[in-house]
């Protein structure tokens, strides 16, 4: 990161919402929005030419969404982190956005300073999310669905993560419980080092883009 700055895109159809999210992040020592965006066309332009660290992005937009231009903006050359920030919190808007690879969402009524929590938390790695979010995460992997969905995503799930080591399924496991890089560690008897080489494997292994999409295949697998 620049000169120990997180660098950050606002992509938001809303030119008010643009404006106060600005005011915000600017407002903060280690933090500096480069760009912004009004739809999702625009917002992969500007993210090449600006390469930020963290995208704040909404998803309904005119023209292009913001789910769809995190899918292509995750495919980027050292793509940035996507924070989802939306007014939509739907069981198919939270697990949409984090399936396409965002590492956090958060609803627009969320205070300020969680907010500015969630930008650093996704700058490092870690996913954000909101206590929403979260709840609607869970119910999606442990409630009800047809026995063929549940059948084909379980499969598809155990035939990825058998590709992992036996070190790299117990970190799996572990960043599915929600644990931190340290707290993984600690559990494995590890070092930080040592997980985040692991999680850097499964990444690739895997073809996903974060944790959170570890964590989703990891309780596909287990459904």
């Amino acid at each position: 990161m620049e000169a120990d700055r997180v660098r950050v895109v606002l992509v938001d159809d809303e030119h008010l919402v643009r404006m106060a999210l600005r005011l915000i992040v600017d407002g903060e020592p280690d933090l500096v929005v480069v760009g912004e965006a009004a739809d999702g066309d625009a917002a992969v332009t500007v993210v090449a030419e600006q390469r930020p660290d963290v995208v704040l992005m909404d998803v309904r937009m005119p023209g292009r969404d913001g789910l769809s231009a995190t899918e292509e903006i995750l495919r980027l050359p050292e793509a940035p982190r996507v924070l989802v920030l939306t007014t939509f919190d739907s069981d198919e808007m939270v697990l949409g956005a984090l399936r396409v690879g965002a590492l956090g969402f958060l609803l627009k009524d969320t205070p300020p300073p969680r907010i500015l929590t969630a930008i650093r938390t996704v700058a490092t790695g870690e996913p954000a999310l909101s206590p929403a979010a979260t709840a609607r995460l869970i119910a999606a992997a442990t409630g009800p669905r047809s026995s063929d969905a549940r059948r084909a995503s379980r499969d598809t799930a155990v035939e990825l993560l058998a590709t992992l080591t036996d070190r790299e399924r117990e970190t799996a496991g572990a960043i599915a419980e929600g644990l931190s890089n340290t707290d993984v560690a600690r559990r494995l008897d590890i070092t930080v080092a040592t997980v985040k080489a692991h999680t850097s494997s499964m990444l690739s292994k895997l073809g996903v883009e974060n944790r959170v999409q570890i964590a989703l295949l990891v309780r596909d697998a287990e459904a």
